[in-house]
């Protein structure tokens, strides 16, 4: 049995195994007849995602954007999960695993939508699926894949688990396990505030708000429209932010100063939010920024927030910090895997109708009666603190 972390967001989807990681926009589009390929920019297959599913074929990610004529995009919850999350989840997955994998998955959603989307989210991708990834220029790969359980957490405590974790699940970071954590996720859409204190999940303290960063990047594709009178999708707006400078039709505009005032007014938003929301939690010990949204607040962010805020790392992905504390917790849960023996590194990819059959047990209904049991007790001794985690399914 594999165990795999899997993360449909709003602006990327990410997966792990513990050998292999994908990054990809969570772009979906038509498929249609490439007349012409070429090789010139370089030959990476996993940049040119063509799949089919359940007879349905796609373009995924920076190939949708750049090849399709419909492609498809959301900002919203309800259609995430009816029409993006199972293609966009058994593609990560695909890319990551090898074929007839079976898989127990940990995935996460933003702590406003979690009690209500659990098992909806799970049930679009539990169950076996085969999955054929086209090739440009070779051979066609039809995997079989069968996700076997899933079990849902609040999305930002991946973050937490990545920190304090080792590879196998085990906790390695106990000094910090033993402190009151908070956890300030910023993902496309929306920023997760969540604290874990000795490793327990404080609900009271914990909440989603519509403050991702999406609305930094639509302010400033409201002003190019004004200026240029081209839209920009949002999802085409990543490459310009981190240039800060776009070419409309040959003329280039530069968005730097822009960007950076509109990214100090995002930030103090979010600030003011982090503040109110623990104005009570006063003996939290450590901050943590993550998400991809972070990457690019950061340094507006620290300075307006009270407390003790460990900064992003340099060289590192946040994006892939919820993810990787996934599968560290799989690991704690359902006891220590070998990842696929064709790598002792790990491999990063970044790229840019509902059927599961063959339904193990449900592992993802709530349980709230009181502590479970701890089955690997001896192995994870100074982690009893997750123990109404582990069997919990929320």
């Amino acid at each position: 049995m594999e165990i795999v972390g899997i993360d449909v967001g709003f602006g990327f989807t990410k997966a792990f195994n513990g050998t292999n990681s994908v990054i990809f926009k969570s772009i979906i589009g038509d498929s249609t007849d490439i007349q012409f390929n070429s090789s010139l920019g370089g030959d990476d297959s996993a940049s040119n995602l063509h799949v089919t599913l359940d007879g349905e074929s796609y373009f995924i990610g920076n190939y949708a954007e750049q090849q399709s004529n419909v492609r498809e995009f959301t900002l919203d919850q309800g259609k995430l999960l009816s029409d993006f999350v199972r293609i966009l989840a058994v593609t990560a997955a695909g890319v990551c695993c090898e074929n007839k994998t079976s898989l127990n998955v940990v995935s996460g959603l933003p702590v406003g939508f979690l009690k209500r989307d659990y098992k909806r989210f799970a049930d679009q991708i539990t169950g076996r699926h085969e999955i054929t990834f086209h090739n440009q220029g070779g051979k066609d790969v039809t995997k079989n894949i069968h996700i076997n359980k899933i079990h849902m957490i609040p999305q930002p405590v991946g973050s937490i688990f990545n920190m304090i974790m080792d590879d196998k699940g085990r906790i390695k970071e106990k000094a910090l396990s033993m402190q009151k954590l908070g956890v300030v996720d910023i993902g496309f859409r929306t920023t997760d505030f969540s604290i874990f204190d000795h490793l327990q999940y404080v609900e009271r303290s914990s909440t989603t708000m519509d403050t991702g960063i999406s609305k930094c990047f639509s302010v400033i594709s409201s002003k190019l429209r004004q200026e240029s009178g081209v839209n920009i999708e949002l999802y085409r707006m990543f490459k310009f932010i981190e240039s800060g400078m776009v070419k409309i039709r040959g003329r280039e505009y530069n968005i730097s100063n822009l960007k950076k005032r509109v990214y100090t007014h995002s930030a103090s938003a979010i600030a003011t939010d982090v503040n109110r929301l623990w104005e009570e939690d006063w003996d939290i010990d450590t901050i943590i920024l993550s998400g991809g949204g972070s990457m690019e607040l950061a340094e507006f962010l620290r300075p307006q927030i009270k407390g003790n805020v460990i900064p992003v790392a340099n060289g590192t992905d946040a994006r892939l910090n919820n993810v990787k504390g996934y599968l560290k917790f799989g690991k704690y849960k359902w006891g220590h895997t070998e990842t696929p023996a064709s790598s002792e590194t790990e491999k990063t990819v970044k790229t840019e109708k509902k059927k599961p059959s063959d339904k193990q047990p449900d592992d993802t209904a709530p349980e709230n009666n009181g502590e479970p049991k701890d089955e690997h007790k001896d192995e994870h001794k100074g982690a009893k603190g997750l123990a109404w985690l582990k069997g919990s399914r929320v």
